[in-house]
């Protein structure tokens, strides 16, 4: 077994012919293109899917591998996976020869494979460069043909690096220098993602509200600051996509991401010192002016390298721990407190600022102005409420959701009651509003 480390980028055609050209500025070694083919293989019920596995044939130079991709974990571009291969004579599946124990327990081989059909394909030319950067060595290919499932297909322009030897922060390092040339976006969705899009019709994506965070009931403060920044680069991402494919409604959806990256770093700014994650702000901030503008579009907007250099700057922060330099020894102990705990306490506070803002509210144009902090709050809620019974977060979310809707829509009558009826909702965390002071 390996753990694959990979940070994937999706190239415009344009970018791809500039790549050789940047990449001759370090020190490399160039492999002429070659033809792979890859044949990806699932049950009826997309069994390895829901074991987040993906299993393909490849083919190269009239020589065939069997790699299975067990679970693993994807935070913006950056792929880090488990990876099992095994040379095969001809490109048949044969997945007794994988070790045992990487399948769950109880699982029967035998009727699996039985079940395993191809469901999708990718057929590719690939380029490559082994690059030296720092004391690290990067594999960076270009991969450009397809992904086919059916009669459904679409074209594939991919930048991966690959980190042979050395640091992931030289990777990270060279990514953002590789960046500034332009064209490249950082790619979320593996081609196996692409290909079960696919396969399953290539839908339009929809629109997706922040989900609660689920995370575990005795997770640190510190996962839980992670946590919360992961959900709403994940949000940025998906519906950059969903913008790409046509729905204008995704630009708002990446507005949205911003603004919960910005609450994130309100509820843990006692915690972790501005200073520590400055550059990382002036980045987003600097996306955030290009987004507002109203005639820009989607292509321009995603593959623009100030979009790009922010969700890396946010991407290498996190996976480096970058927080952890500007920390003195009580922060460090408070990070490492309960997350539940803490969350208990922001709540509260929550709760105490959203009584206080709306109390004495009587005009619909107060309420506009208010309305601003009122998202702004119901988004906290949702990085924060993720260890507490789905159900009770929802109903006492409900009522504050009545009124953010109402505001929205422009509807001026009973929005008092509405503020009447959200305040009374009894609190689902474990301390009360009443007993964390704001």
């Amino acid at each position: 077994m390996t753990i694959e480390i990979e940070l994937k980028f999706i190239a415009t055609p344009q970018a791809a012919e500039k790549l050789a050209e940047k990449l001759a500025a370090w020190p490399h070694q160039h492999f002429a293109a070659r033809e792979l083919s890859n044949i990806y293989y699932e049950t009826d019920d997309n069994q390895l899917r829901r074991w987040d596995m993906g299993l393909r044939i490849r083919g190269v130079d009239q020589r065939y591998e069997m790699t299975l991709k067990a679970a693993g974990k994807t935070l913006g571009g950056l792929h880090q996976r488990p990876e099992y291969n095994v040379d095969i004579d001809e490109p048949q599946l044969d997945i007794a020869r994988l070790p045992a124990e990487i399948w769950p327990q109880g699982t029967d081989v035998s009727a699996l494979q039985a079940r395993l059909q191809p469901l999708f394909s990718t057929h590719f030319v690939r380029e490559a460069w082994l690059v030296t950067f720092n004391d690290s060595e990067i594999e960076v290919a270009f991969d450009r043909g397809a992904v086919a499932a059916g009669e459904l297909s679409e074209p594939l322009y991919e930048v991966e690096l690959e980190l042979k030897k050395g640091q992931r922060a030289d990777m990270l390092q060279f990514a953002a220098e590789l960046v500034a040339m332009g064209g490249l976006r950082l790619g979320s969705l593996s081609k196996a993602a692409r290909g079960y899009q696919l396969a399953q019709g290539d839908a339009q994506r929809p629109l997706r509200a922040l989900p609660l965070q689920k995370i575990a009931a005795k997770a640190t403060v510190e996962q839980g600051m992670v946590n919360a920044l992961s959900a709403a680069l994940n949000h940025w991402q998906y519906h950059e996509e969903v913008w790409l494919r046509g729905n204008p409604a995704g630009k708002a959806a990446i507005a949205e991401a911003l603004e919960t990256l910005r609450q994130a770093f309100s509820l843990f700014g006692a915690l972790v010192p501005r200073k520590a994650n400055s550059e990382l702000r002036q980045k987003l901030t600097r996306f955030e002016e290009q987004l507002e503008e109203s005639d820009i579009d989607a292509e321009t907007v995603c593959f623009s390298p100030c979009s790009v250099e922010a969700q890396l700057a946010l991407t290498h922060w996190l996976v480096e721990s970058q927080w952890q330099n500007w920390l003195d020894d009580k922060s460090k102990t408070k990070l490492q407190g309960s997350f539940k705990r803490f969350s208990d306490i922001m709540l509260g506070r929550i709760n105490a600022d959203l009584k206080e803002t709306f109390v004495d509210v009587q005009l619909f144009n107060e309420f506009q102005d208010k309305a601003t902090r009122l998202n702004r709050q119901l988004l906290a809620v949702h990085l924060l409420a993720g260890a507490y019974p789905a159900e009770e977060v929802y109903s006492w979310l409900a009522g504050w959701q009545e009124l953010q809707h109402a505001i929205r829509e422009k509807q001026e009558r009973g929005l008092i009651q509405l503020v009447n009826l959200a305040t009374r909702h009894a609190p689902f965390w474990l301390s009360s509003g009443a007993k964390a002071k704001p």
